[in-house]
Formats: C-alpha cells, structure tokens, sequence
C-alpha cells in the first residue's frame, strides 16, 4: 500500500476544553479516507518546563501494533514516563531514531510548547494527496517545497479580508497564557 505525505501538526492549547470534537472530527476524515492519524501525543508542559506525555491514537490495535510510537521517535521523547524519554534520547544520539528535523530550519517542537500549556502533536498522513502525488511523479514532476499559508498573507493576493485574516491567525496562533 502506498503511504501518502505525512504531515506533523502541532497544536497548543491553554485551558484545554475537551469534549470529544475533535476525535469526532479525525474520525470523520478517517472514515472517508482523508486522512488517517498515524500517531498522536498529548504533552502537558508544567510551570517548571517538566513534561507528561499520554498517547492518543484512534488507529486500529493492529495498525497501532505495525506503526508504534512514531511521533515520540520523531521528536526524541518516549511515552513511558523518565524510562521512555531517556530512551529516545538515546536512540536519537545513537542515531537509531531518526533526525528529521536536522537542517537549516530545524524545529525543537518540545521547547515550543509553553510551559504551563498543552500540545497535541499529530502525525497525519494525508490519503487524498496519494493519486494526486502519483500523478505528478508519472508526470516526471517532485516537490521542492510545501508550507502553510498564514491568512494574513492571503489578504495581499485578494483571498481574504484583512479583518477577517486578522481575526483568524489571532485564533491560529494564539500563544499560552493569552486570555480565553
């Protein structure tokens, strides 16, 4: 089976206010073959910087099974407590995890989260983009490049409105410790 591009999302949340919408939601897209979550954590960062890590997943035991503990071994933290962090640190100085995020714009994802916050880190793959991507190889085509789009940036090009676009990355970007 063909995988499609996977993608790492990080989101912070101050106060976090669960109430299942946003397991619906990837269930939702999982079900009509949109995306699938590879593996997810939820890290709770205290005052202090100290870190508790829960893994999230709404993958099938099976496929839990085949996949493991993805995002811990892409970012260098393991989710069985002291023993398991220590243990993707060393794999990840061993080399035995990979490094992914080595070059210029390499992205400490565990020091951007705020202390005293929250962060789901979510490993999609995205299933829509796989007959589109094997299009563009038999195409001879490749990516050079991908990214997000801020919506401020879409007011210059006529996408968005300018409040609007403010009001949205307001939302998007919202950091720790910013009223609710």
């Amino acid at each position: 089976m063909a995988i499609g591009p996977v993608q790492l999302i990080v989101l912070g949340f101050n106060h976090p206010k669960f109430h299942g919408e946003i397991i619906e939601e990837l269930e939702r897209l999982r079900e009509s073959d949109t995306v699938r979550v590879i593996d997810a954590l939820a890290v709770y960062k205290d005052a202090d910087g100290e870190l508790e890590v829960e893994h999230l997943s709404n993958l099938t035991e099976a496929e839990a099974v085949e996949l493991g503990t993805v995002v811990g071994a892409l970012v260098g933290l393991g989710i069985d407590g002291e023993e398991g962090m220590a243990a993707g640190a060393d794999a990840g100085a061993a080399g035995g995890a990979p490094q992914v995020f080595r070059d210029a714009d390499e992205w400490d994802v565990l020091a951007d989260i705020p202390n005293d916050s929250a962060a789901a880190l979510v490993l999609l793959e995205h299933h829509w983009a796989v007959p589109l991507r094997d299009a563009i190889m038999r195409a001879g085509g490749f990516r050079l490049g991908d990214g997000f789009i801020s919506p401020l940036d879409l007011v210059a090009v006529g996408l968005m409105a300018a409040e609007e676009a403010e009001e949205l990355a307001s939302l998007e970007t919202a950091e720790a410790g910013s009223p609710s």
